[in-house]
């Protein structure tokens, strides 16, 4: 059946609607040939036509989307010296008056959710469902926030010394990033943000000149990390770091704040399993995993890895192959003809990767472990998914089931960030918890098990920040703390009170929770 865009969701529409909102964070530059809108940068206080454009292609089906202009460090340095700037009068800004400009920047941002949403679904390719829910959980989260902060000041806690410096992953740019930068605006701080430069840009424009709009001491600004890393993470004048993203690029900045004594947040990747032991509940643990392939398992809290009992493998493949086999995924907007406005847009677990190069990586990486001697239980294909005639569709990768991966393969230790599983068999307790440890250190865990006292037992060993009893674990919301163990976190723990707390400085002697290199201190989760 030929399926065509959903009415008033096409790129062209929707960027209009972005340039028309927010006009002033958008150089329309007419004088290009191909007529491409160009990102400005929000530095020094406004919106600057600076920068190397750089085009920008939707993972959906590989189109330009917009240019990125990529500012160089000496441009860099000027923004950063000018947030400290505004740092310094914003701390010094009474909480009520923050609240009031927070909440400001809040209601503008919910009276264009639905836009801020059908941009992420262009620019990351998340279905519309889990773009509103992206959207969503930031808005409702900081005005859960805006009610606590009074509480979570009240022991004299004071802002940092200078701005805090985010650099975020493109996968979750409202729920993690601006949702950050919100509540570490409510302390006191002013905010950088450097964009990612795979996807989000467009979305975190329009979000970042809303809130500057309001009166917060936002900048945004575009550039490679090699370049602006020095800057972004080392300029005397950041207060704190904040990073989400892969263990490399986190090793390098945590690596560059080893000689300073910066207040930093480094969340990265581990390997989250979930062990199966001693279980017989599987009508209960299908829904969790049918939902845990959400967005391609494009999530740090995703579970790549099952790690299942010898003699409950054949239980759990008739419980899991079926999961797999009905995980829907495709164009995000395609619908069929019949559609019509007010009618659902499609209802899909996830659309593409992030880009054609990270499918094409991942797809090698399924080749080299089956080639190593893993056996491939599964492998979906795009045939019969739901895309439009003549689209490209190299972003898009079918679910994957590998068992027993070898040892030397990458899928064995290392996250696969995508719709890629791998089980591994063991006989013994031990076995279980050292096949499910694999990564040195992960965000979440969880073990499926009859018997949830012997349950808890085990997960004393296990090395994850949180450890679901026959339910997933995530970054939670609100008041949940969020951290990891291991190689997956370095610095201050966030979420709840902690995420205030990183962001401030108190006169009690009390130590942070967190990863830290003389200690680690983790709160009860």
């Amino acid at each position: 059946m030929a399926l065509r865009l959903a009415d008033g969701t096409a790129w062209p529409e929707t960027l209009a609607r972005a340039v028309r909102t927010t006009p002033e964070a958008f150089d329309l530059d007419a004088g290009r040939p191909d007529g491409t809108v160009t990102l400005r940068n929000l530095i020094e206080g406004s919106w600057q036509s600076v920068g190397t454009p750089s085009p920008v292609r939707t993972p959906v089906d590989s189109t330009v989307l917009a240019n990125l202009s990529r500012l160089d460090a000496e441009s860099a340095r000027a923004a950063v010296a000018f947030a400290s700037a505004e740092h310094r009068d914003w701390a010094e800004t009474p909480l009520a008056d923050r609240k009031a400009r927070v909440v400001e920047a809040l209601d503008e941002l919910t009276v264009h959710r639905d836009l801020l949403a059908l941009l992420l679904v262009w620019e990351i390719g998340k279905p519309w469902r889990l773009a509103c829910a992206d959207v969503g959980r930031a808005l409702d989260g900081v005005r859960w926030y805006v009610e606590e902060i009074d509480r979570m000041l009240a022991d004299g806690r004071e802002p940092l010394a200078g701005p805090v410096s985010n650099i975020a992953s493109w996968n979750y740019p409202m729920s993690v990033l601006v949702h950050a930068e919100l509540v570490q605006l409510l302390a006191g701080n002013a905010v950088i943000a450097k964009t990612p430069s795979q996807g989000g840009a467009v979305c975190l424009t329009v979000a970042h000149a809303l809130m500057r709009r309001a009166g917060l001491p936002a900048t945004l600004l575009s550039g490679g990390g090699e370049e602006l890393s020095e800057v972004l993470v080392r300029a005397p004048e950041i207060g704190a770091v904040a990073f989400v993203g892969g263990r490399s690029n986190g090793g390098k900045v945590a690596a560059a704040l080893l000689d300073t004594d910066k207040r930093h947040m480094i969340e990265q990747e581990g390997l989250n399993a979930w062990g199966i032991w001693e279980f017989s509940q599987w009508d209960s643990l299908a829904k969790h995993l049918k939902k845990g392939f959400e967005y391609g398992k494009q999530r740090c809290t995703a579970y790549p890895r099952f790690v299942v009992q010898r003699e409950l493998v054949d239980q759990f493949l008739d419980m899991y192959l079926p999961v797999v086999r009905s995980v829907r995924f495709g164009h995000p907007l395609a619908v069929e003809e019949s559609w019509a406005e007010g009618d659902p847009l499609p209802e899909l677990d996830f659309g593409p990767l992030i880009s054609a190069a990270k499918a094409d990586e991942l797809r090698r990486r399924v080749d080299e472990a089956v080639r190593g001697g893993a056996v491939p239980l599964y492998r979906g294909r795009l045939d019969g998914a739901p895309f439009l005639a003549g689209q490209d569709t190299s972003a898009y990768v079918a679910p994957s089931v590998l068992l027993a991966p070898p040892g030397r393969s990458r899928l064995m230790h290392a996250e696969p960030f995508g719709p890629v599983d791998t089980i591994v068999v063991v006989d013994t307790p031990d076995e279980l918890l050292a096949a499910m440890n694999a990564s040195n250190g992960a965000l979440v865990a969880s073990l499926a098990c009859d018997d949830e006292e012997k349950a808890a037992k085990l997960a004393v060993d296990l090395q994850a920040f949180k450890v679901g009893i026959n339910k997933p674990r995530s970054r939670g919301d609100r008041d949940e703390p969020f951290g990891g163990r291991g190689a997956s976190w370095k610095g201050a723990f966030v979420g709840g009170d902690l995420l205030v707390q990183a962001v401030t400085v108190s006169s009690s002697a009390q130590r942070l929770y967190g990863n830290f290199p003389d200690y680690s201190s983790y709160p009860a989760t």
